[in-house]
């Protein structure tokens, strides 16, 4: 209860600290309006005609949700909070990124506020209780999100004030599996094998953190004028869940999820 009252506070002190966000991109297009009747969690809505929406393009810290042995993570309650003081009983447009229903039947879209407009997923991520997360088939508004994520965590605001969070270097990641992770590193070197590219970060590709891009995810990279067999020497921030495939690994499946930052 008192780690939950510190998460409270640094979620209120957020909301009065940081300026109000304007409406949703105007790449986003409409699908309807609806009321929002419940809250699941900080990314996840039930509309009056039982539908349910997951807002698209943002990860805000989860609950168990009746997962057998699944630890809250740090800032769920208050993420699940903050989106109910902002939809929790009022009309919303639900608007479309890319694809519109995932495999478990909900509905993928953004919502904003129909009150005044006001662009809920930029919101959360505003208050720093969401970390952008975009899908090769979801991406549409990522550049918006991503710059209004790096504005929060820059201010350390809310989720970006706690370790849990915190932004890894290539040499830990491996303390980290399966988990989503940002991680800020240099790459070392470059490797194309069958089509598939893999930037390493360490001298030992068998141990040391690696991002692997998938030949049918290249032609996206292709798309955006981006070309990461050049990369070799560059520092970048990449997104994605960790897993082990020869050392610590993420899968980069669109250019949304890696920042050159160099």
């Amino acid at each position: 209860m008192r780690r939950l009252a510190v998460h409270l506070f640094f979620w209120l002190w957020a909301v009065a600290a940081a300026p109000a966000l304007a409406g949703a991109p105007a790449a986003l297009t409409p699908l309807g309006e609806a009321r929002v009747s419940a809250v699941i969690d900080g990314d996840t809505v039930v509309l009056e005609d039982g539908r349910q929406v997951r807002l698209v393009g943002i990860q805000a810290p989860k609950l168990p949700l009746g997962r057998p042995n699944f630890k809250p993570w740090p800032l769920a309650e208050a993420a699940k909070a903050a989106l109910s003081r902002l939809v929790a009983g009022k009309p919303v447009r639900l608007l479309k990124g890319e694809t519109v229903e995932d495999r478990h039947g909900r509905v993928l879209a953004h919502l904003e506020r129909r009150e005044d407009g006001l662009w809920v997923e930029g919101e959360m991520l505003r208050l720093g209780l969401a970390r952008v997360y975009t899908f090769a088939d979801n991406r549409r508004a990522a550049a918006e999100m991503l710059a209004i994520e790096a504005e929060a965590r820059a201010a350390r605001r809310g989720l970006w004030a706690d370790p849990y969070y915190a932004v890894r270097d290539a040499a830990t990641i491996g303390r980290h599996l399966d988990g989503f992770e940002i991680i800020e590193a240099r790459i070392q070197s470059m490797a194309k094998v069958k089509g598939r590219i893999y930037l390493n970060f360490g001298d030992d590709w068998r141990r040391d953190f690696t991002v692997k891009i998938e030949r049918r995810s290249v032609k996206l990279f292709d798309r955006a004028s981006l070309d990461p067999a050049q990369w070799a020497g560059k520092r970048i921030r990449v997104r994605g869940w960790v897993t082990w495939q020869n050392g610590p690994m993420i899968e980069a499946t669109h250019p949304e999820q890696i920042t050159l930052l160099d």
